[in-house]
């Protein structure tokens, strides 16, 4: 049965576009190309999230073996993601259709209004119709402005632009029960909102070419069914794979989603390098925020201390009394305010319910 989705976030990671011996693979890109215009056809809009700009460089450039990592990095994704951008440019023209650059960093995703201002200029894309291609930025992207790879963006894309679904393209077929490549390894078709416990059979190897591995995929998928957003993660090398996962008929991972979430809690989910400060919380309050299905807010009542200064506003890190980090809210009140009210009763929540985004994995 055909799913009912209506815009797609779909990345493609760099093993699918990169061929064995590091260089872009042009016949995988054009055939991705087809599919897109295809959906694009049906009435579909597309997002895409698409690695491959350091393999293009290294396609127009040598560097020498000794040349520092981090630079070389930059130096390569600087001058392949024009030839990236101009490939994609190019196939699409084909087809009749435009696609925009959008390069971004982590730090884009963390102040509220420039989250904000990201999302219109998407929104906008889409309404004239054009295909945005999105890509961390490489060039400025080191360290600790760095996205744990692309799996990460597109998961951050999907939830600020309320996609029905992401489609991660990876280089196997989805969730195995265990090594890929051995027989006894069956693929997972469907995983539940409630389901966890992934590390025991996910192998934390990464691609070849890639940053993420496996279980970062699975984590942050996890992470964005539980907003509200479906994720697949199939094989971007099987022939016509877009249209075969929509179609329900191709092998893939499918992340049940959630009740769609609010837009403040998608943002919040991917938030935390964003928080201002530490709130610690008793065993009670523990439990009542983890009970399943339950609308709680955080009281004061329940906080035993702050780590840090906030304002009314700011985002705040929830842990609990052995530092395990249960969530993102934002603060009703500032800092001073909450700890004149440490432990009382029949006070205003310092987080309130619709403001509060729970760690899937908080149990």
């Amino acid at each position: 049965m055909p799913l009912p989705y209506r815009r797609l976030v779909v990345k493609i990671g760099s093993n699918v576009l990169t061929q064995d011996n590091g260089l872009p693979d042009l016949a995988r890109m054009e055939h991705l190309v087809a599919q897109i215009v295809q959906l694009k056809a049906q009435g579909l809009e597309v997002i895409v999230v698409s690695s491959g700009a350091v393999a293009a460089g290294r396609s127009l450039i040598t560097l020498p073996a000794q040349a520092d990592a981090v630079r070389s990095r930059q130096l390569l994704a600087a001058v392949g993601q024009v030839k990236l951008l101009s490939t994609y440019a190019e196939l699409l023209a084909r087809h009749g259709l435009l696609c925009a650059q959008v390069l971004v960093t982590k730090e884009d995703f963390r102040d509220r209004q420039h989250y904000l201002n990201m999302k219109n200029c998407f929104q906008e894309l889409l309404q004239q119709d054009v295909i945005p291609i999105v890509n961390e930025n490489d060039v400025i992207s080191v360290t600790e402005l760095m996205f744990t790879d692309n799996d990460e963006l597109a998961s951050l894309i999907a939830a600020q632009l309320d996609a029905d679904a992401l489609i991660i393209l990876s280089n196997v077929d989805g969730i195995f029960t265990g090594d890929p490549r051995l027989p006894e390894s069956e693929l997972i078709r469907e995983i539940a909102p409630a389901d966890t416990g992934f590390d025991q059979f996910i192998t934390a190897q990464r691609s070849q070419f890639g940053r993420g591995g496996m279980l970062t995929k699975c984590h942050m998928a996890h992470k964005v069914a539980k907003l509200g957003i479906s994720v697949h993660i199939a094989n971007g090398k099987t022939a016509d794979i877009l249209p075969g996962v929509l179609a329900g008929t191709a092998l893939s991972t499918w992340f049940r989603p959630s009740k769609t979430a609010s837009g403040k809690k998608k943002w919040l989910a991917h938030a935390q390098s964003a928080a201002k400060a530490v709130v610690r919380v008793n065993a009670g309050a523990r439990a009542a925020l983890s009970t399943p299905g339950k609308a709680v807010s955080l009281l004061p009542v329940g906080i035993i201390s702050i780590d840090g200064q906030f304002q009314k506003g700011d985002i705040v890190q929830l842990a609990d009394e052995a530092g395990q980090l249960l969530g993102l809210g934002i603060a009703e009140y500032g800092a001073e305010k909450a700890l004149e009210r440490l432990g009382q009763q029949h006070q205003r929540p310092l987080v309130h319910y619709d403001y509060l985004f729970l760690n899937p994995d908080l149990g």
